[in-house]
């Protein structure tokens, strides 16, 4: 067969600018989903909730923006909460009634001064479970003092029921994660945070070992029959019906289902996601009562969250964020990599033909993917980075075993 003519340098730029494009999307309008966003404020002092609509036991974040030409000083309120709380039932509209939230779980702390243009976080979340015990509407009044007078300013928080999908996502994915950290991390000398995540990747990678390792061979699978598949393609080019048809009488016959391939990622994400809320929330197990299994209801420690040399609870982008985008992109090659040469050079010829949709989806995956969870690790806690550079490197070895069974395969 002889060689297929390399694409032209402007098709190559296409493909990068299509690449560059999804990941522009990806970390604008997929990350913020999860971590939020800020919006631009509107001038004046502006208090709002980062999420106005709250379930029970969420924890309750308070933002002040300061767009005046004056500091706002906030009055020392400590024991009680930084703002006043009245509840108004059901109705937006019922009669108000103040709630006394009483002492902090947690110690708590006075606001600082915001700065004219600067804004301020406030968490609500030591008085919680005193003060957001009921479903239904709150009224926060935020009081401060200014060169030109009082500030007060309201704003309104709803409590509510989860949804049936969070129930089922808190239910086999954070609160048995936490569950699991809390009690490793009990057993362990110092309560280690660092150790515990490292255990809980390896237990949850155990745990998907036998369904990834399935897709990870209908991958394989999928990249070898991949000559066929362009053969099947150019001859019924012009009837895609038929095409179609007798792809799908390929994968049948080799027992491929292509979107078996798409497995590891749909595993691993909420994985991610719902690691990123445990960190948050064994910040301070005090407020994670909620969440906490019966014999961890009156812990008395904390984790310990330094783990060679690193607190778990910052961001090391600097460090973690290059480190992820090699070890990803290391497993993306070893996935697509195919040990007997001589398939691979057939395989090569058939993949990289102008405008074949199956180069440019290996470019998305070996380039885009990495890329993705590099900036993902440039915004996340230490610990979430940790959990994700252990599970790829288990990852990687997991793929060198499926390459290696092909080699000895075509041996």
């Amino acid at each position: 067969m002889t060689p297929s003519p390399a694409k032209k340098p402007s098709s190559r730029i296409i493909d990068f600018l299509i690449i560059g494009l999804l990941v522009f999307l990806a970390t604008q309008y997929l990350f913020p989903r999860f971590f939020g966003e800020q919006e631009a404020a509107p001038q004046g002092v502006v208090v709002a909730m980062e999420d106005a609509s709250l379930i029970a036991g969420q924890d309750p974040i308070l933002t002040v923006q300061n767009d005046t030409t004056s500091a706002l000083t906030v009055p020392v309120t400590c024991p009680n909460p930084p703002v006043g709380i009245v509840f108004l039932g059901m109705s937006e509209s019922g009669t108000g009634i103040t709630i006394d939230a009483g002492e902090p779980l947690i110690g708590c702390a006075n606001v600082p001064e915001i700065a004219a243009g600067k804004s301020a976080t406030i968490s609500l979340a030591p008085w919680k479970y005193a003060a957001f015990t009921e479903q239904g509407y709150y009224d926060l009044a935020f009081s401060a003092d200014s060169a030109s007078g009082a500030v007060r300013v309201s704003t309104r928080v709803s409590v509510g029921t989860q949804s049936a999908i969070g129930k089922i996502y808190a239910t086999f994915i954070t609160t048995p994660f936490l569950n699991f950290l809390v009690f490793v991390a009990s057993v362990l000398p110092g309560h280690d945070l660092g150790i515990a995540i490292i255990l809980l990747t390896l237990a949850v990678k155990i745990i998907l070992f036998i369904p990834t390792q399935h897709s990870l061979e209908g991958q394989k699978k999928m990249q070898l029959l991949q000559p066929q598949i362009e053969a099947l393609r150019k001859k019924h080019a012009d009837d895609a019906v038929k095409m179609n048809q007798e792809i799908m009488k390929l994968w049948k016959e080799n027992k491929i289902n292509p979107f078996q391939s798409c497995l590891p990622l749909l595993l691993q994400f909420p994985v991610l996601i719902g690691l990123y809320h445990v960190i948050r929330d064994a910040q301070d197990l005090a407020l994670s009562q909620h969440l906490l299994y019966g014999p961890f209801q009156n812990i008395t420690w904390t984790f310990d969250t330094m783990f060679l040399g690193l607190d778990l609870t910052l961001t090391y982008a600097l460090l973690f964020s290059p480190l992820l985008v090699v070890l990803q992109f290391i497993q993306m090659k070893l996935t697509f990599y195919i040990a007997d040469k001589k398939k691979a050079k057939k395989i090569d010829e058939a993949m990289h033909q102008p405008d074949n949709p199956q180069d440019m989806q290996q470019k998305i995956m070996l380039y885009a993917l990495p890329l993705m969870i590099g900036f993902f690790a440039w915004q996340v806690p230490a610990a979430v980075s940790l959990y994700w550079g252990v599970s790829t490197l288990f990852a990687i070895g997991q793929q060198l075993i499926v390459n290696r069974e092909h080699l000895k395969v075509k041996a």
